[in-house]
């Protein structure tokens, strides 16, 4: 009974947080088939034996008269199943075009203010006619890549993953700041830091680094999705923007800091190994991505004080 689920989300990030829906719908009908914007998922999930394959679809989704091309693209995959984590009258209709017996889809029309942790759980929940579906799941990590990584880490130190990179300005705490972070840091713990960000974001981590030294830190700007992901699963902790290494350090059960800046509280919303820090006086739940935060309302020693109560 061949199944798929829709994830209409192009950020890693935003991915990874339905993970553990995803392997809920696997338990029941066996691995699956993932539909995905995201063009870096199949790299992030190729050792999920829940994960049958991961089809990026790049195209059929913009527009109404795609609908005819999304579903001949779907009738080809011969579905049983599918569930559509969105609520999208494109992907809905292209589904019941192709056939496929079984169309699970969010409520149309329901777009504004998606809580996409509830929505998610609360489907989950209906879709499979299950109670207390667990918003935390588990990261499979490629082991022989991981065993690489233990061999490459000094494990004497405090090893730090800093999200210094993310998916626009708007979200960054900015190099002076993890600058700062660093020094004070430097000054308690014996630590190595590794910079997390896209290769377009190589200047920030130039930047930290010709600060600091590259005896106290390196930039995984060049760095393959394959390979971040088991170094962040065996540091001690992430500190950093919104970005998908919170998603990978929390599902590996990592503590996880997340600066919130212009970040809806959803994508912090789910896993006990995720921690906030807000601007003072700034209420989470009016945080979205148009709240353009000032960063440095939220204060290094905020931040520091937080990571020593974690790293005991």
């Amino acid at each position: 009974m061949k199944t798929a689920v829709i994830l209409s989300y192009k950020g890693l990030g935003a991915n990874l947080l339905h993970l553990t829906y995803c392997h809920e719908i696997a338990k029941k009908y066996g691995p699956i088939t993932i539909i995905t914007l995201c063009k870096n998922l199949e790299e992030a999930l190729s050792k999920d034996p829940l994960i049958k394959e991961i089809l990026y679809l790049d195209k059929y989704y913009k527009k109404v008269f795609d609908i005819f091309n999304l579903s001949n693209f779907l009738k080809k995959l011969q579905l049983e199943n599918i569930f559509i984590f969105y609520p999208s009258f494109r992907y809905f209709i292209a589904s019941k075009i192709a056939k496929i017996n079984n169309v699970h889809c969010y409520p149309l029309f329901k777009k504004k203010k998606l809580h996409l942790v509830n929505a998610a759980k609360k489907f989950t929940e209906q879709s499979l006619k299950i109670e207390n579906c667990s918003t935390e799941t588990n990261l499979y990590i490629d082991k022989q890549k991981q065993k690489e990584a233990i061999n490459k880490i000094n494990q004497d130190k405090k090893n730090i993953i800093l999200g210094i990179g993310s998916s626009g300005p708007t979200t960054r705490w900015g190099s002076k700041n993890f600058i700062n972070l660093i020094k004070k840091l430097d000054q308690k713990l014996d630590c190595f830091f590794f910079l997390l960000c896209g290769p377009n974001e190589k200047e920030i981590a130039q930047e930290i680094i010709e600060e600091i030294g590259i005896e106290k830190c390196s930039s995984l700007s060049n760095e393959t999705i394959s390979n971040i992901i088991p170094l962040i699963s065996i540091c001690n902790i992430y500190i950093g923007n919104d970005s998908f290494g919170h998603h990978v350090a929390s599902q590996c059960g990592i503590p996880s800091i997340i600066i919130m800046l212009d970040t809806p509280r959803a994508y912090s919303d789910y896993s006990i190994n995720q921690y906030r820090i807000v601007p003072p006086e700034v209420n989470i739940d009016n945080i979205t991505h148009d709240s353009k935060i000032d960063p440095d309302m939220i204060k290094v020693n905020q931040v520091y004080e937080k990571i020593l109560s974690l790293l005991k």
